[in-house]
């Protein structure tokens, strides 16, 4: 567990290795922030799952997809704002950030053999609200505004199958 710092203005800065110590792999806001839209929309997953290619943030097995949030500067999403090349060391940078993204299609490669449909939610799109809703109504294309409170769409309703 981090402990707890001082105020910023009482304290000296961080060293690099301190706040590279900070960055977590899981949980992170725009993580937590898209687990919460997937579950509103009453779509059921497991996290982190560890047997899976990649180890995709959310997953459902028997629905067959996965999905990946990455951070913008993590795996150089291209075009964004937010992925800034580093101004220091950026040798050792670029190659680490082209490998995550290499490593980043090989899982998606891996997931898509196996029948998983896979969907990259950004953290520049999980800061706009709006894209996200749109990322996921395209992702889960059934009319999420007429589901029950247990999942069923109202197009499942006279499905003897769909109450299994």
């Amino acid at each position: 567990m981090l402990k707890e710092l001082a105020p910023r203005r009482t304290r000296k800065p961080l060293t690099r290795s301190q706040m590279m110590a900070r960055i977590r792999s899981q949980n992170t806001v725009p993580e937590v922030l898209a687990r919460r839209a997937v579950h509103a929309l009453g779509i059921r997953f497991r996290k982190n799952v560890r047997d899976l290619p990649g180890k995709p943030d959310l997953a459902n097995k028997t629905r067959r997809w996965a999905i990946f949030v990455h951070g913008c500067f993590w795996h150089f999403h291209q075009g964004c704002r937010l992925a800034s090349s580093p101004k220091s060391n950026t040798a050792y940078w670029k190659q680490k950030l082209n490998q995550n993204r290499r490593r980043d299609a090989a899982n998606i490669e891996a997931l898509e053999r196996l029948g998983y449909r896979v969907l990259i939610i950004w953290e520049c799109d999980v800061r706009d609200g709006q894209l996200l809703t749109n990322a996921l109504a395209d992702f889960f294309p059934v009319d999420l505004s007429q589901r029950h409170h247990d999942g069923r769409s109202r197009l499942q309703e006279d499905d003897p199958a769909s109450l299994r």
